[in-house]
């Protein structure tokens, strides 16, 4: 069992001893492992086991028993639900379109920003595959998608319409780094990645620019939908407003077990919090939905 002391505290430390073995998103997987070194200094006697390979591959492990929590950066389904999937909200997060800095119409995408109309239609029916039908040279779109199941796929496609990540053509890139790295490297490709990826200490990662989505489909980038520094990039995810948008999991099997429950809490707790804003890449949730979160645990 474990002991939170205040809303915000951290969870007060108890004997635990034993295993937690956690599976799933990419954009989850850096964050997990910094909270692993400190939960492990405060549980010495807890061997963690936490490994990548898409929010797909999180929800499968969890559901069939092979891990303790999967990493779940998407939104679950009900038929997930249905066989035991019990969700933790631990941060919110953002997918982003992206292309390459040299890309040879950015000026006009970055002015006028890209409608989810027209994206689908890259993305999905790929109706617009060639730069000149966004008013650029007559060359080749290049697509890239990941071809591993992932949170940040089914978000794309949400964020889309309502779309599956099977839905979505193109060239499939496994992880968020190198979709980011075929992008630099393909003057003509357009692809997608989370928040976490395509912020560096010093601003956007070099070499790509971020798509503004037109969502108002007035022609262009308006301030809420140019997005240019991770200020923006956060005040867009925590308030909604930013079409991309999403929810990260940890996701148990049932009622979680006490490591599990100790470690959830930790990810929830003050200095859980501190960690995550350290890193980057991730918007808290606030205290109220904090709540909310470690009263469905029980």
């Amino acid at each position: 069992m474990v002991v939170v002391s205040s809303l915000m505290a951290a969870p007060v430390p108890t004997k635990l001893t034993g295993q937690l073995n956690m599976s799933g998103a990419w954009a989850i997987y850096p964050l997990a492992q910094k909270w692993g070194e400190t939960f492990q200094k405060l549980h010495p006697d807890v061997k963690l086991n936490i490994s990548a390979g898409g929010a797909g591959k999180g929800m499968a492990d969890v559901l069939s028993g092979a891990v303790d929590i999967g990493m779940v950066s998407r939104e679950i389904d009900p038929s997930e639900r249905a066989r035991g999937a019990k969700p933790i909200m631990v941060a919110k997060d953002g997918v982003f379109a992206i292309i390459s800095s040299k890309n040879p119409v950015r000026a006009k995408i970055l002015r006028a920003g890209i409608s989810r109309q027209k994206l689908a239609e890259m993305f999905i029916s790929q109706k617009v595959n060639n730069w000149k039908q966004l008013g650029g040279p007559d060359v080749p779109v290049h697509v890239y998608t990941r071809s591993d199941a992932c949170g940040a796929g089914s978000a794309w496609a949400a964020t889309l319409g309502k779309y599956k990540q099977d839905q979505i053509k193109g060239i499939g890139i496994y992880s968020d780094p190198s979709v980011i790295d075929a992008v630099k490297k393909d003057v003509l490709g357009i692809g997608y990645c989370n928040l976490g990826f395509v912020f560096t200490k010093k601003g956007i990662e070099k070499g790509i620019y971020l798509v503004p989505i037109d969502a108002n489909g007035n022609g262009k980038a308006d301030p809420a939908e140019f997005i240019d520094t991770r200020e923006r990039a956060y005040h867009g995810v925590a308030t909604g407003k930013y079409p991309g948008a999403r929810r990260e999991f940890l996701v148990t099997k049932g009622k979680p077990n006490a490591i599990a429950a100790a470690f959830i809490s930790f990810a929830l707790s003050e200095q859980g919090t501190k960690i995550m804003k350290e890193i980057g890449g991730f918007v808290p949730v606030t205290p109220i939905e904090r709540t909310a979160q470690l009263k469905g645990m029980k």
